[in-house]
């Protein structure tokens, strides 16, 4: 047959379902020809941070070689809309008689309206399935509907992966393939993501040290945001570098009983990756999150102050409360915000601040190295009340509370404030009263009260 391949957010050779399809029906006696299309425009649109942008570039370049040493050309094409995509495709296919074209879905709405697009168009479009460990929709409770509360679906699909299984395809293995990656990654130019090695070397490096040394831990370390308690997978899995059947094989080689050991602090991180599939499986069943629409229908119509004042100091990192500014600035200087940070800045923005989380996902997205749709929009919506399984909305979270329990010594409010590094640790979490004591003149003063701003989010939700 003649077949093209089209990488999408599967940028690897390990666990791509379109990749093995098109390896076994595609003649390696002919030239084999992929393509990925570099679509800034139609990125930026969608709130594609730069950092993740330069990510997957990276990635395209390193695919481009690892390709080759298995016979396959890759072309990068500039293409700056998904219209030009569906231009070129269907040049292409009329002028080299393709018959058909395999590729991986994309769960977003755009991507799908793209896809259908395509086959308007007479584009002869194979989709697989490639960036969930269980396939979406199989994951159902007891009247065929979706879950809409994560624990029971939780046990669902531990049961069907126990059961049934998850087909993972394995690597795509060449002789050159591992020392293609490695030098790649030796030639490198600094870049805007650069401190973040490629999936390659993330795997063989961080990754392997992780399970080794790290998953134990794990459940103990996973809020403290001045210790590197956790993987740093989340880059790997928005790009789609890493796949995420890839991932719960290394985890299951390693910890065979792990699927029913749910007690344990191992499963701890298992638990994370659950979610994750959760949330894609929302998105999956419904398409009007990727239209900003509130889960929780009767929220849909908050009228939320919206204070731009307020948003530009809680984005700028001056809100007058440490931890909340040292995380803002995280995200600012790095791409990256901890976990139980992300909780913490979208609890202030939503319930102290009363700004549209919509807002607050989009900041996220703009900036993130791991902005992806599902779980960003997921985990905005649970803090703001509005979500699936989310929080309700009389829990706020307090911000002084949260630092002296997660930050105890202020070790991570200290690297991202160092204004603050004079300050003992028991003033730390909320130094205004020791700072107005001392006649000093280094902090913001905050820009709300939290028993206040509690109360009011209280009665703006009722």
């Amino acid at each position: 047959m003649s077949i093209l391949l089209w990488f999408r957010n599967d940028l690897r050779t390990h666990d791509n379902p379109a990749l093995h399809h098109f390896l076994n029906n595609s003649s390696s006696e002919k030239p084999r020809k992929a393509v990925f299309f570099i679509s800034e425009k139609q990125w930026q649109l969608h709130d594609w941070s730069p950092i993740k942008i330069d990510f997957i570039k990276r990635h395209a370049q390193a695919l481009v070689a690892e390709l080759a040493a298995i016979n396959i050309e890759l072309e990068l094409i500039e293409a700056p809309y998904f219209t030009d995509q569906i231009a070129y495709l269907a040049q292409y296919c009329q002028h080299h008689n393709i018959e058909t074209v395999y590729a991986n879905s994309e769960l977003e709405f755009n991507e799908q309206q793209r896809d259908q697009n395509c086959v308007a168009q007479g584009i002869p479009l194979t989709l697989f399935e490639a960036d969930v460990i269980v396939p979406k929709g199989k994951v159902l409770n007891q009247s065929g509907s979706m879950f809409k509360v994560f624990t029971p679906f939780k046990n669902a699909w531990l049961k069907q992966v126990r059961h049934a299984g998850f087909d993972y395809l394995g690597k795509i293995t060449a002789p050159s393939l591992q020392t293609t990656s490695q030098n790649k990654k030796s030639t490198e130019t600094a870049s805007l993501s650069s401190t973040w090695p490629l999936a390659a070397k993330y795997e063989a490096d961080v990754l392997s040290t992780f399970l080794q040394v790290k998953l134990s831990q794990y459940a103990d370390l996973r809020d403290i945001p001045s210790v590197k308690g956790t993987s740093g997978i989340s880059p790997y899995l928005a790009a789609g570098v890493i796949s995420p059947r890839y991932v719960l094989t290394l985890l299951l080689n390693r910890n065979p009983d792990l699927l029913l050991a749910t007690d344990s602090k191992e499963f701890s991180w298992l638990n994370e990756l659950i979610w994750r599939e959760f949330y894609r499986n929302l998105m999956f069943h419904e398409q009007r999150l990727c239209k900003h629409f509130c889960f929780k229908e009767k929220y849909q119509h908050i009228k939320w102050p919206n204070n731009q004042q307020a948003f530009s100091a809680w984005c700028q990192g001056k809100t007058g409360y440490p931890l909340v500014d040292a995380a803002m600035l995280q995200l600012k200087q790095t791409g990256w915000m901890h976990n139980r940070l992300r909780m913490v800045v979208a609890s202030f923005l939503t319930k102290h601040l009363l700004i549209d989380w919509r807002l607050g996902e989009k900041y996220f997205m703009q900036h993130l190295i791991d902005g992806d749709l599902a779980s960003n929009n997921g985990g905005w919506q649970w803090a703001a009340s509005t979500g699936c399984d989310a929080q309700p909305y009389f829990r706020i979270f307090n911000p002084i509370r949260q630092s002296e329990r997660f930050d105890p010594n202020g070790e991570f409010i200290r690297k991202y404030l160092p204004e603050l590094k004079s300050i003992p640790d028991k003033h730390i979490h909320f130094p205004h009263k020791y700072i107005a004591q001392n006649k000093m003149n280094i902090y913001v003063q905050p820009i709300v009260e939290h028993k206040t701003a509690r109360l009011n989010a209280l009665a703006f939700y009722k």
